[in-house]
């Protein structure tokens, strides 16, 4: 069984994101548009922190390009 991590929670107690803007958008959630790019952000982040954002190199297939 896989546990769940709840990211938002994780960043506000690391402090990586301390300011009172960010903590704002991870505590309460995005109200708008530029708001949710910035979660986004900030959870590309978190996975970059956590490492999980590495390619798993078996996933990948190589393939030719085809000429035009």
């Amino acid at each position: 069984m896989k546990e769940e991590i709840d990211w938002q929670k994780e960043l506000v107690a690391s402090k990586k994101f301390n300011n009172k803007f960010l903590k704002n958008i991870l505590e309460n959630g995005a109200k708008n548009y530029m708001q949710e790019i910035y979660m986004g952000y900030m959870y590309s982040r978190w996975k970059k922190i956590r490492g999980l954002n590495l390619p798993d190199h078996q996933k990948f297939i190589s393939r030719k390009f085809p000429d035009h």
